[in-house]
């Protein structure tokens, strides 16, 4: 319940306080007096999105502060406690304002966001202002007005969780089915691959082999001639036959060489061991770069093989295992495609299942709301002065989603008998006001601490029907709050709490306060709302018979 509003420094407002209280609370006012500005103050400290210059010509900044009562099962302490902040018996709002544009705000003195005071304010106020009946003309919100009314929030939320299910299956559905026609279109080129692949089996890092194989058995091809010509030129047929004749004759000499060829001697059999090894070395060498010539042929086959496959596929020969494993992959999806598809077309048909049966289940919870509503609205109509109106919610088939299979729009017909149609066409500006003064009380009676705020609901109405709505306006703040801007009498004249805004005009500028009404002022005010700017005693006697009727 609002229990209090402290303005300084917004619009035409510079310092003003006001204490509401439980019941009706009736503000009345000239037009232009700066009754709005009271519901934009409200509107703003809520986090409501509303008038982008807020601060007073002159001021620095513009301030704003709400107080509630909140009893112990309020919904905006869970909000709190999610947040959170303190929860207390009381809650404070606070929103400043800067000639900048930057806004601050605090709940129970503590830092909060535009988006904390606006989940708050869903639970503490609702506002009905002038032209709130755009909402009850759109039929896009007739649906949601209408699961508010039933309160389906649990079929509603299984409901929008098995579409998202359904959704999640046949997108699965859909791209396994793409994946597979794209692989099908492929279906030959994948097994050619892989046989080609399969049978040359590239090893990691046998490109890099094959490549020094070959190369080495080239350049062995190129200096074997060389080497065997050395080896031969070191033979028997060649200095190891001429090193053993020198040797030979030295020997037959030495006799008559009286030891001079001694050292000759000696040096020439170290020579011939040092010849030896050479030679053995020299048949090692070529017995290493023996090779099978065909052999050169086979790996040079294999490397261009390799090489080619690499460059066909456009990857690096050692990656052409990896690339091979990749095809078998997708020829295994492609394999398997059909039992894969089938899974995925039964959990599409379970999904749709769910959802038919979780929208089935929220469609015949609406035809019961609509019913109820239907009913509730006209045991509300009829106190209205509209007891011949028909009220009918219509639960249509409507396409599939999130929010089910329904469409739902209000009609109205306002005589008996004749055709039902969108209350736009069908009601007049007075009509219009009074439906939706029915509508909000069916939607929001079992709504509790909620405060309720009407702009002028009772524009285009007067005498009977005008102390009709202000009845039932009565009649609903019993046991809550509910405040009314009118300029109705027979609405004000039923308040509980009666304040008058007005607005001062100087040289140099213009402000709007509020002043609570005594028994004897809101006499006045009340005459003056019927009569005009002439308060006569007339009207005063007929502003006494309204509050005392």
């Amino acid at each position: 319940m609002l229990r209090g509003l402290d303005i300084r420094d917004m619009l035409i407002i510079d310092r003003l306080e006001l204490s509401f209280q439980p019941g009706l609370n009736v503000l009345t006012g000239e037009t232009g007096a700066g009754k709005s500005i009271l519901l934009d103050s409200l509107g703003f400290v809520l986090g409501w999105r509303g008038r982008a210059e807020l601060v007073r010509q002159g001021a620095e900044q513009g301030e704003v502060t709400a107080w509630f009562d909140l009893p112990v099962a309020h919904p905006a302490r869970d909000i709190l406690q999610d947040a959170g902040l303190e929860v207390d018996d009381e809650l404070i709002l606070r929103r400043i304002n800067t000639r900048d544009g930057r806004k601050t705000a605090w709940v129970n003195d503590r830092r909060v966001s535009g988006e904390v005071l606006r989940a708050l304010s869903e639970t503490l106020v609702e506002l009905h202002g002038q032209h709130d009946d755009r909402g009850l003309l759109n039929p896009r919100g007739h649906r949601q007005m209408l699961d508010a009314f039933a309160g389906v929030d649990a079929e509603l939320g299984a409901t929008q969780t098995a579409w998202r299910a359904l959704s999640a299956a046949r997108k699965a559905l859909v791209v396994a089915e793409a994946r597979i026609a794209e692989t099908r279109a492929e279906e030959d080129y994948l097994r050619h691959a892989v046989a080609e692949l399969d049978d040359l089996a590239p090893e990691a890092g046998e490109e890099a082999a094959l490549d020094a194989q070959r190369r080495l058995m080239q350049a062995a091809e190129k200096i074997r001639t060389d080497i065997t010509r050395a080896h031969e030129a070191l033979s028997l047929q060649g200095a190891e036959g001429l090193i053993n004749d020198a040797s030979r004759w030295l020997q037959g000499a030495a006799d008559k060489a009286e030891g001079q060829l001694d050292a000759p001697l000696a040096a020439i059999e170290a020579l011939m061991l040092s010849l030896d090894d050479a030679q053995r070395g020299i048949e090692s060498c070529l017995d290493a770069l023996s090779f099978d010539p065909f052999a050169l042929e086979q790996a040079e086959e294999r490397l261009f093989a390799i090489r080619g496959l690499a460059r066909k596929h456009d990857v690096l020969p050692d990656d052409l295992r990896a690339f091979a494993d990749d095809l078998r992959d997708r020829l295994a999806v492609l394999d398997g495609s059909s039992g894969d598809l089938k899974a995925l077309t039964d959990q599409v048909q379970a999904a749709q299942a769910a959802y038919d049966a979780a929208a089935q289940d929220l469609r015949a919870k609406r035809q019961a709301a609509a019913q109820k509503l239907d009913r509730a609205m006209a045991a509300e109509l009829a106190p209205l002065k509209m007891e011949r109106a028909v009220f009918v919610t219509e639960v249509t088939p409507a396409d599939p989603g999130p929010d089910g299979l329904d469409a739902v729009a209000f009609t109205v017909a306002t005589n008996p008998g004749a055709p039902t149609g969108p209350i736009n066409k069908i009601a007049s500006g007075g009509e219009l006001s009074r439906f939706l003064l029915a509508l909000k009380v069916c939607l929001t009676q079992d709504v509790a601490g909620l405060t309720l705020i009407f702009d002028e609901i009772d524009r285009g109405v007067g005498g009977a029907t005008a102390d009709a709505v202000g009845r039932r306006l009565a009649e609903l703040a019993q046991g809550g709050q509910v405040l009314v801007v009118t300029h109705s009498p027979q609405v004000a004249a039923l308040g509980g709490h009666h304040w008058r805004v007005e607005k001062h005009q100087s040289a140099d500028q213009t402000l709007s306060t509020v002043v609570p009404l005594d028994a004897g002022a809101r006499i006045d005010e009340i005459a003056r709302m019927l009569s005009g700017d002439t308060v006569t005693e007339a009207a005063r006697e007929a502003a006494k018979a309204l509050i005392n009727a």
